[in-house]
């Protein structure tokens, strides 16, 4: 098992894999069935062995929300909706990452909005927390930007998952005080006296 989703019966579902490939479909496709059965085929991977799925999204909202996917050498992006065209669910896929040897494979893949930071935990333990507003929405069968830097060698990416938006804390106030000022409440009770004394 690889992910669950809650759908309305009328949303669209969309599936991504290790090769960097993901497929878009309308979940009317997936027809009910019993609670134990196999299921259906969703998406055809890769012969080569290796492949496998990272996991499933399910959009809701075209106009406000992207795909992102990230590469478990913490290099990510964010692609339009739009950029996915729909098929048949069963097929290959398109092209959702440019996978290289800088990027190393697809670890995971999320709906996100401007409305959302990303965490990104890699095995060693260093857990990272970004604005997805400042990641910008490119082209399909890039390569992406890098989101977290992995300083360990043979380290990767172990869990990525979206959170709410935080506001940013503002910095608290600081008195300043004026050099220049006189202060009229200065207590001069224990200042040396300069009368003279007769």
């Amino acid at each position: 098992m690889i992910s669950v989703c809650l759908t309305n019966g009328s949303d669209e579902i969309i599936m991504a894999n290790r090769n960097g490939r993901a497929i878009r479909f309308n979940e009317d496709a997936v027809r009910p069935m019993g609670r134990t059965a196999t299921g259906v085929r969703g998406m055809t991977l890769d012969a080569d062995g290796e492949d496998e799925l990272v996991g499933m999204i399910c959009i809701n909202d075209i106009e406000r929300e992207s795909v992102l996917v990230v590469s478990e050498t913490g290099y990510g992006k964010r692609s339009a909706i739009e950029d996915y065209r729909k098929t048949g669910r069963g097929g290959k896929g398109v092209k959702t990452l440019n996978i290289t040897e800088k990027t190393g494979k697809v670890v995971a893949i999320k709906a996100v909005t401007d409305d959302n930071d990303l965490m990104i935990i890699n095995k060693s333990g260093i857990t990272i927390r970004l604005r997805l507003s400042t990641v910008r929405v490119m082209g399909r069968a890039t390569q992406g930007v890098q989101l977290i830097n992995l300083t360990k060698r043979g380290d990767s990416i172990g869990s990525v998952c979206q959170v709410n938006a935080e506001e940013e804390e503002e910095a608290p106030e600081t008195e300043v005080l004026d050099a220049n000022a006189t202060d009229s409440t200065v207590n001069t009770e224990n200042m040396p006296s300069t009368e003279s004394e007769n």
